[in-house]
């Protein structure tokens, strides 16, 4: 079968999969909807106290979490025999590829219903919403590439959470940096070529852990 055939497939098993164990994804909004009241419950008696930077800072610790969460089961929920199944009938390529895809699309959906929540309840002081939302997408696509890896090689150590924090806080730590420089350039409503910079940088270290995973994952599958 074709690499993007296979693609196709296991993501549309992804959905289904999914669809069918609604109680995962709504307990992800569930986190969402939660960790903003509990904000703005927090923050309502003084708004003040909620400037740009900590409005800023909060949304990218709760979009991190969400991640966690979200991309966390990739390999966990998987039993052996099924993957032992998944073995003699896909390419590792396409395994990694598709769970990449599927939570990047997850997250991006996540992320863009808890900006719109976050929007309503805190208030929104984004200038430049478009540019925020590309370093949104960025952010989905990049955090969603590093966890499905770092979950692939926490499930062969026997889903050990302490080894996919420890890989994972190398690449997470200096994304988030450049997430959140951009995101204050949108929210000062600053000319967008002062952050083409940072959105390079961001490209190019997703692409580097795209093809990091596609190298070394069929040799993690086989183990």
């Amino acid at each position: 079968m074709h690499l993007l055939q296979e693609i196709a497939v296991l993501i549309r098993k992804e959905i289904v999969l999914e669809w069918r164990q609604r109680y995962a994804l709504n307990g992800m909004l569930l986190y969402i909807v939660s960790t903003v009241l509990i904000c703005y419950f927090g923050f309502g008696q003084n708004s003040a106290a909620l400037n740009s930077p900590t409005w800023n800072t909060l949304f990218w610790i709760i979009l991190l979490f969400t991640a966690v969460n979200a991309v966390a089961k990739s390999f966990g929920q998987e039993r052996a025999a099924r993957l032992l199944y998944y073995y003699t009938l896909a390419s590792p390529q396409g395994i990694i590829l598709s769970k990449i895809v599927y939570n990047s699309l997850l997250l991006l959906l996540l992320a863009v219903v808890g900006y719109g929540f976050y929007s309503v309840i805190l208030g929104n002081p984004v200038e430049d919403n478009l540019l925020f939302l590309v370093n949104v997408g960025l952010g989905a696509v990049g955090f969603s590439s590093t966890l499905t890896m770092v979950s692939g090689i926490a499930t062969k150590a026997g889903n050990n959470s302490v080894l996919m924090a420890v890989l994972s806080f190398p690449v997470i730590i200096p994304m988030l940096i450049l997430l959140i420089r951009i995101s204050k350039n949108a929210m000062d409503g600053l000319d967008r070529s002062i952050s083409y910079d940072e959105m390079i940088t961001l490209l190019a270290i997703n692409a580097i852990v795209l093809a990091v995973s596609y190298i070394l994952f069929p040799y993690l599958w086989k183990s």
